[in-house]
């Protein structure tokens, strides 16, 4: 029997500065969260984890509410911080930084976290799910960054390239056997004309 594992990436949410960790979900990404729960409720899901942000709880609230399951936070599965609060970053700089980081695990912007720190704190969470549910299914609410972080871990074919396209929300179902990952499939369809 394989332990299951559902990411699920948090659904679209408005940019507010300083509220990283309170912003919701936007109108398209509350119904997306609709479709999540949609697409899940029927894969018998045991176990819901969490990063604690808001949007990260908020799209899969739904399917926790279906299943009649409470959502375990974990601050260890927060997203990667890539910087200082105090200053904005472009999105060109942040592809820039992001792709080194998967080049030098090792680097960070000021006042950020590194990949290796990001993965250090966040693979340890993984393993022990993995021992305490074994052979069970576990939804993770999660984000981009961090989430390919973790399968990053795992298989290396899950780098920069792979982060790039993903989607917001997005859901793969990684199957391990003990802690080593097996499959990766994804589950999640975007509509057309949506990132």
């Amino acid at each position: 029997m394989h332990t299951r594992i559902y990411m699920i990436r948090h659904a679209v949410s408005p940019y507010l500065p300083g509220q990283e960790r309170n912003r919701g979900l936007s109108q398209q990404g509350a119904a997306d969260a609709g479709r999540v729960k949609e697409m899940l409720k029927n894969e018998d899901i045991a176990h819901f984890v969490s990063s604690p942000y808001a949007r990260a709880v908020a799209t899969m609230q739904p399917l926790a509410e279906e299943a009649g399951k409470e959502i375990e936070l974990c601050e260890e599965l927060r997203e990667r911080a890539f910087g200082t609060l105090d200053r904005e970053f472009g999105d060109e700089e942040l592809l820039v930084a992001i792709r080194r980081s998967y080049e030098d695990r090792h680097f960070k912007l000021d006042g950020g976290e590194s990949h290796k720190e990001a993965e250090e704190r966040a693979v340890p969470i993984m393993e022990r799910l993995l021992r305490e549910y074994a052979e069970s299914n576990i939804a993770i609410g999660t984000h981009g960054n961090i989430m390919a972080i973790i399968m990053h871990y795992y298989d290396k074919a899950y780098g920069f390239d792979f982060l790039l396209s993903t989607t917001k929300p997005d859901i793969y179902k990684l199957e391990f056997d003990g802690t080593r990952l097996v499959k990766v499939e994804r589950l999640w369809e975007p509509q057309p004309g949506l990132k």
